[in-house]
């Protein structure tokens, strides 16, 4: 499931919104779009000057969500890294992803960081990183509950979110799985004990539980979802640039830490 493309979307106003702000910001630093772009000390074009102008759509939990004032999640942990190594700060443009996903978002941003699953469509109209996330399927269930891999869920009440790829997974498996019009809901009827089990995305269920010890990732399964970030088509600099980064945080084991910081553990 590409989660974000299933969410609800906001209002296409939003979208034209976030481009005029953008447009103005550009105008306030830049003199203008007729002004060339700024180059940061790491040799990459920079929309404004000494700043990673980052579209994302904001709140999703736990990518991108405020806290304390803040703009702090996955997302936002991965975000400062590449505006560290590009020696510049961190400036979130809160965009629609349907701007986001079609590409129209990197008009006003340099890069695009907001759960976005890796398509052939969407790599037809924007360029994408070196994935960062397998955002596979995971089977939560409680101690309780008896559960420990599909086989022992079979005859006992497991949820998941209607029309993604964890019901078609559920159904393939041979699961009467009650279905759910979103996470949220999944979530609490689990929690409240309604259901025995929950099969969805690792991100978003793991999330939910990572401090409640009464419930555990039991299983999880392949099913070949990425999330990478976003650039503008044929910005090569700029591409290279972000997966040097993502290189340096999976090789000094950061970015396993956000993983689990924002996901919880995974199961065995």
């Amino acid at each position: 499931m590409q989660l974000k493309s299933l969410a609800t979307a906001k209002l296409s106003a939003k979208a034209a919104a976030i481009l005029a702000v953008g447009a103005l910001t550009l105008t306030a630093c830049g003199g203008g779009s007729s002004t060339p772009a700024a180059t940061s000390t790491s040799g990459v074009q920079l929309i404004n000057a000494g700043k990673l102008t980052i579209c994302s759509d904001v709140p999703y939990e736990p990518f991108e969500f405020q806290k304390d004032g803040k703009i702090v999640g996955f997302d936002m942990d991965i975000a400062a890294e590449l505006a560290k190594d590009m020696n510049a700060e961190v400036n979130v443009v809160d965009s629609s992803f349907e701007a986001i996903e079609t590409g129209t978002a990197l008009t006003g941003c340099d890069v695009s960081i907001s759960s976005v699953s890796i398509t052939d469509t969407r790599k037809s109209v924007m360029d994408f990183s070196d994935p960062y996330l397998n955002d596979d399927l995971t089977l939560v269930a409680s101690d309780a509950s008896g559960i420990t891999n599909l086989d022992s869920a079979k005859g006992k009440k497991v949820g998941v979110q209607q029309a993604t790829t964890g019901a078609k997974y559920a159904k393939d498996k041979g699961l009467d799985a009650q279905q759910f019009e979103d996470t949220g809901l999944l979530v609490q009827a689990l929690k409240a004990g309604t259901i025995d089990a929950a099969l969805g995305n690792q991100s978003v269920l793991g999330y939910a539980i990572k401090d409640d010890a009464k419930y555990k990732r039991v299983e999880n399964y392949a099913t070949g979802e990425k999330l990478g970030i976003a650039v503008k088509k044929g910005n090569t600099a700029m591409l290279e640039q972000v997966n040097k980064t993502l290189k340096r945080l999976t090789d000094d084991g950061s970015l396993k830490k956000f993983e689990t910081n924002w996901f919880g553990e995974a199961a065995k």
